[in-house]
């Protein structure tokens, strides 16, 4: 069957298992919309939480920056993975302890404090549009591809489905979603994996055969370093000459960041007991690692596919005229997307794909008038990795699948984040108290209507690749929130005083420093202020200053607080109370 028509098919069918979901499932109050009934399984909510954390950049960006970045990659792996850990280890039990619907409503109640509710709105919009943004690309990339269309009408064909699904289902219909779509990214996840691993090595192992023989005895690593340092490029394997300081912060960011994710903690919400926070943690962790151990050998793989796919030899016309040989058909596929693009800037009919720096006087030789792949955009490596490697044309459509299925179902938890957050701890909380449960509901729907359109707009001109963007969202929850919880369940002494001032600092350093490095400040009569790494302060990447950020936060919270009136007594047992994580029922202040 022609490739179009089964990625329709197979798309098509996903969606409306989705949208039948969300259907059968749909939220009939707000706790069903915030916290799905705090009624799902252990072993489920692992799998939806997994869902939710591994989103557009996990699955289509994570691999394609490994991929051309190679061994510094890793922060990638290392920071979201660890980062896990410490949510699970630290946040997770304990907030569920509490027992309430949002992160704001925690950090509102703990710091006796509506102005610290607000604060913390604040700081979880910020992080979580940012990050919507993010998954936005991706799903604009998944849904250009396997339409065949450009960008831009690819992301408002996604940002319609995640309507749909999402303003209807609330937490309940999305947890079960999220189910359905882990299932969906896993399998296209790692299938392709075994079979391009087999092609290859012979291993239909990924995981090991990254590190195994191909055909011809040679180590695969090996291989890929022998071809792109014959292109002139850095060796895949060698570690990366950026600032250590940097790559440590940029870890770090990651790894807290996520721990400060809004839209993963409140999975631990829909749980019954503190023990089922605990299990869905560990379970989650199970089924996320099944990708991130993959996901090292797609990226290797991809690169090598791409690197020997791309050498194009010249070809003789029938007019004696030398003319570009007949490019692969995935090429003239993703071109149609716009991030792929090439050019014959020398006209000797073949593309040429190297690094000049690298090769020095050779590239005089190879009658070299410029770099002739003029796009290759990263996000593309895992999807068209299929069509390089001439995988059977259910395995590419079964990727795009799994592509589109990570982006909406991070994106629906992050607009539930938001959404909830106008409508319960803005509007409920502190505007509109009286208003009911109906009120509420509908209230929250057009927050996230309102929230997909923002995110929408922004992901169409986003400042970087889908895990780039994705980068500078962790690195504001880490500067942000992160801290507030750290203290708000560690620190009896952490005041209100000392919280709000801590968030405002670490966040308005942090997106000072953002958006001046990535040169979105304007000043009048000059020039936007460079994004070059040469102008970096101390060589910490924008994308690396949240683990800054937080930690300047930590430190105004912390002396801000001794210098300031202590908590109430009730507020100190409270706290006391929350780390005892035994039991159903929620931590009282009273």
């Amino acid at each position: 069957m022609e490739l179009k028509t089964l990625t329709f098919i197979i798309v098509g069918a996903t969606f409306a298992l989705y949208i039948g979901i969300a259907i059968w499932s749909r939220a009939k109050s707000t706790g069903d919309f915030y916290v799905a009934g705090k009624g799902v399984h252990p072993v489920a909510n692992g799998m939806a939480t997994a869902a939710d954390w591994m989103s557009a950049a996990s699955f289509i960006s994570m691999a394609g920056l490994i991929a051309f970045l190679g061994y510094g990659g890793a922060v990638f792996l290392m920071g979201w993975t660890g980062g896990y850990v410490l949510l699970a280890m630290l946040l997770a039990p304990y907030l569920r302890k509490f027992g309430k619907f949002t992160v704001p409503e925690f950090v509102g109640e703990r710091y006796y404090s509506q102005t610290a509710r607000v604060v913390a709105v604040i700081c979880l919009i910020v992080a979580s549009v940012t990050y919507v943004i993010g998954q936005m690309r991706g799903i604009g990339v998944a849904f250009s591809r396997f339409m065949e269309v450009d960008f831009a009408t690819g992301l408002f064909t996604g940002m319609g489905i995640v309507f749909i699904y999402a303003v209807l289902g609330g937490m309940k219909g999305i947890t079960y979603t999220q189910i359905a779509q882990y299932c969906v990214l896993i399998f296209a996840y790692t299938i392709p994996a075994i079979f391009i691993s087999l092609n290859l090595t012979g291993n239909p192992i990924p995981q090991l055969a990254l590190g195994g023989s191909m055909a011809d005895g040679v180590h695969l690593l090996d291989k890929l370093d022998m071809v792109v340092t014959d292109l002139g490029f850095k060796e895949y394997t060698t570690s990366p000459n950026g600032n250590m300081l940097n790559m440590l912060l940029y870890t770090f960011s990651l790894m807290i960041g996520t721990a400060g994710l809004p839209h993963v903690i409140i999975r631990f919400f829909t749980v019954p007991k503190v023990k089922d926070a605990r299990y869905s943690a560990g379970w989650a962790l199970v089924f996320i690692a099944i990708l991130y151990t993959t996901a090292p050998a797609v990226g290797a793989m991809a690169r090598l596919n791409l690197m020997n796919t791309i050498q194009i030899g010249p070809v003789g016309s029938p007019d004696g005229n030398v003319e570009i040989a007949h490019l692969p058909a995935w090429m003239d596929r993703w071109r149609t997307t716009g991030l792929l693009e090439w050019e014959d800037k020398n006209g000797d009919g073949r593309i040429q794909y190297y690094s000049e720096a690298g090769l020095g006087e050779k590239a005089a030789e190879y009658g070299w008038a410029g770099n002739e792949m003029t796009k290759v955009d990263r996000d593309i490596m895992v999807l068209a990795n299929p069509e390089i490697a001439n995988l059977p044309n259910w395995v590419i459509a079964l990727v795009a699948a799994g592509g589109i299925a990570a982006a909406l179902s991070t994106a629906a938890g992050l607009l539930l984040a938001i959404a909830s957050a106008i409508s319960h701890d803005l509007l409920k909380g502190i505007f509109r108290p009286d208003i009911n449960e109906k009120q509420e509901l509908l209230a929250s729907r057009i927050a996230m209507a309102f929230a997909i359109g923002v995110a929408a707009y922004f992901g169409l001109n986003p400042p970087g690749f889908a895990a780039q963007v994705v980068a500078l969202a962790f690195g504001l929850a880490a500067s942000s929130i992160f801290p507030a919880l750290m203290m708000g369940i560690f620190d009896k002494r952490a005041n209100s005083t000392g919280a709000v001032a801590g968030m405002l600092s670490g966040l308005g350093i942090t997106l000072l420093y953002i958006f001046w490095f990535k040169g979105w400040f304007f000043v009048p009569g000059t020039n936007m202020a460079p994004n070059s790494a040469d102008h970096w302060v101390l060589g910490i990447s924008p994308e690396a200053f949240g683990a800054v950020g937080a930690g300047v936060n930590f430190l105004v919270a912390y002396f801000v607080s001794r210098a300031t009136a202590p908590p109430p007594e009730h507020i100190q047992h409270l706290v006391e109370d929350i780390r005892v994580p035994r039991g159903a029922g929620g931590a009282t202040s009273h």
